[in-house]
């Protein structure tokens, strides 16, 4: 890896808690061509010695997709290289090879089921469990990705930052229950786990534990104010939330796994971050005598490096796009 640089808009969205497409389409315009040039300066290189250009092309906001989808398709067109589309979701978990260099995507691998050369590595096939603020779901990567079960309504992130929200802690949510349920007891409050009775299989639902936290703050009002009540236990009440979501993401991953016989799972997506849902993952599946990989913290937030990742599978079986490659809102995995 020559360079991986990362122009964050999260402060430019702070005061609107949460993301305005808007405004995020008008930032990736304004640095796109700044970030790219950086990523040369700090990589000691140039255009010239560029062999390929990979772009997302989705899913995410359409107006981030198309700046990002426009600027590749110009450098491709300007230096005659090939055009590698990646799906993000996809490039989320291929930052779990980043994190095993030694695993790092061979032409062999690319065969899927052919045994990395590395013991220590990832390898296929794995059981993925991809979860940030807009998606929640397990995959099963071997010769195919097949999604074995996804969020029926509010992806885990999602969740986080709407609690976060109602609790007036800030946005995003994630980092900031994170930190503050370090202080409290996850098991004052017994908040339901949602959808773990196996007739649900391997789909999510985060939206009634939301709503649950939200009754249980409302009811504990009543006869003291929200800033008396955040003064109290605060803490128990997200590290009482954050417990339950964890709980089920662990629990239904390793049931995948076990069910169809898979050695190693990987956590994916910007919720991989969450310190407890990188212990829990770790132990349960250790426990289980699971392979369990984790992404570099650095790799776990949205990057380009795990986008180069996943396009050089497909650069190796020259797997390019053209010029009419457009940006997709809802694209599948």
């Amino acid at each position: 890896m020559l360079s991986n640089v990362i122009a964050s808009q999260i402060e430019f969205h702070k005061k609107y808690g949460g993301i305005v497409p808007e405004v995020a389409s008008r930032k990736h315009a304004e640095v796109i061509n700044l970030v790219i040039q950086e990523a040369l300066d700090k990589s000691k290189t140039t255009f010239k010695n560029i062999d390929a250009v990979a772009v997302t092309q989705g899913p995410g906001l359409i107006g981030s997709l198309l700046v990002g989808v426009c600027a590749a398709k110009s450098i491709s067109y300007a230096m005659k290289i090939p055009l590698i589309a990646v799906n993000h979701l996809e490039g989320h978990m291929f930052a779990n090879f980043l994190s095993s260099p030694l695993s790092f995507p061979s032409p062999s691998l690319m065969e899927r089921g052919v045994p990395s050369q590395s013991r220590d590595g990832v390898r296929f096939p794995f059981i993925s469990l991809i979860v940030s603020g807009g998606h929640t779901m397990i995959v099963k990567a071997d010769k195919e990705y097949e999604i074995l079960g996804q969020t029926r309504d509010d992806a885990a992130g999602e969740a986080f930052d709407k609690v976060a929200r109602f609790l007036n802690l800030g946005f995003p949510g994630g980092p900031v229950i994170d930190q503050l349920a370090k202080q409290g007891n996850p098991h004052a409050i017994e908040f339901k786990r949602p959808m773990l009775e196996k007739e649900f299989g391997y789909d999510f639902s985060f939206s009634g534990i939301k709503t649950a936290v939200v009754n249980y703050v409302m009811r504990n009002t009543k006869n003291v104010t929200r800033d008396e009540l955040r003064m109290t236990n605060y803490e128990d009440i997200v590290a009482s939330f954050q417990q339950a979501v964890v709980d089920v993401l662990v629990e239904k991953t390793i049931r995948a796994a076990k069910a169809h016989k898979i050695k190693n799972i990987c956590l994916a997506g910007g919720v991989s971050a969450n310190s407890l849902l990188r212990k829990q993952f770790t132990e349960h599946g250790k426990k289980e005598k699971l392979n369990v990989f984790i992404p570099s913290i650095e790799y776990t937030t949205d990057n380009a490096a795990m986008i180069a990742c996943a396009a050089y599978q497909k650069f190796l079986k020259k797997d390019f796009s053209d010029s009419l490659l457009r940006p997709s809102q809802r694209l599948k995995l």
